[in-house]
């Protein structure tokens, strides 16, 4: 299937969503946001992947939210006076906030690769990853302030998990760059590549590492780190136990000690099928 903002490949148990729009800086277009949701929720319901890894094309990775949505597809009424205005803009932003949050929803790991500038929207995206790497030239930045509004899909909320609230306040109020080199000192890049061809090089190697897993429990490992983050210990212990009591197979824990043992890949079920009313 073809899509307007990305390219699609998979492979070794790696789904590769490329951003593919790099005349315009892959700014996030109306479809962006319909099919980001629509291949993620594909990838994941009908196990196609294991891993996601979300890369771009050209000098720029994300240059934020296309600032043609805001006349149309965000703002609806423009005039604040009408009755349906706050409505509608609300109710549009939760739909591009629920388009990210299928990143963090899925079941499997979702990988960011970044090169050149990360500006405003495409900060609220590589947030809503797992893990994220960029190369030397990358860079954030929390854009929004600069033209005038408080970002809204996602950014803070999750940016918050990586960086001390005094930085993050520091990158919001003033919507200064932050480097490749600084991001990874502040635990928001896992790791940092000297160019793009190196970057995706190293991500997919830990991309197909991921995939020779057992998916079984890399998707407990995602979402018991998620459920810790927005819980409390006791909780999150508890939260842990249940799961493995529920989800833990011993053939599946046999079959990766084996695997092992023996120096070779592990032979490993894909997670089960979701039926789910989404059309992919």
């Amino acid at each position: 299937m073809s899509y307007t903002c990305f390219d699609v490949e998979i492979a070794d148990g790696v789904a590769h969503l490329k951003m593919n729009r790099p005349e315009k800086r892959n700014a996030m277009i109306a479809e962006f946001w319909t099919e980001l949701p629509q291949i993620v929720r594909d990838i994941d319901e009908n196990s196609k992947a294991r891993v996601i890894v979300l890369s771009s094309t050209g000098p720029v990775f994300c240059a934020g939210i296309d600032i043609g949505m805001f006349q149309t597809d965000i703002a609806g009424p423009g005039d604040k006076n009408d009755p349906q205005y706050g409505a509608y803009f609300y109710q549009n932003v939760k739909r591009l906030q629920d388009s990210l949050s299928a990143l963090e929803d899925c079941r499997i790991p979702v990988l960011a690769a970044i090169q050149g500038g990360c500006y405003g929207g495409g900060v609220d995206l590589i947030t809503a990853s797992d893990m994220r790497y960029g190369t030397e030239d990358s860079f954030i930045t929390i854009y929004e302030i600069n033209v005038g509004m408080t970002a809204d899909v996602g950014t803070f909320p999750r940016i918050l998990n990586h960086m001390p609230e005094g930085i993050v306040r520091e990158l919001a109020y003033t919507g200064r760059k932050m480097g490749a080199q600084e991001c990874k000192a502040r635990g928001l890049f896992n790791e940092v590549y000297a160019d793009h061809e190196a970057l995706l090089s190293a991500v997919m190697e830990t991309a197909r590492e991921i995939a020779s897993k057992p998916p079984l429990a890399v998707y407990g490992c995602k979402r018991a780190i998620t459920y810790s983050r927005d819980h409390t210990t006791a909780d999150a212990l508890d939260n842990i136990a249940v799961w493995n009591m529920s989800m833990l197979i011993p053939t599946e824990m046999m079959e990766a000690m084996m695997a092992g043992k023996q120096k070779r890949s592990g032979e490993f079920k894909n997670l089960p099928l979701i039926k789910t009313n989404h059309k992919a």
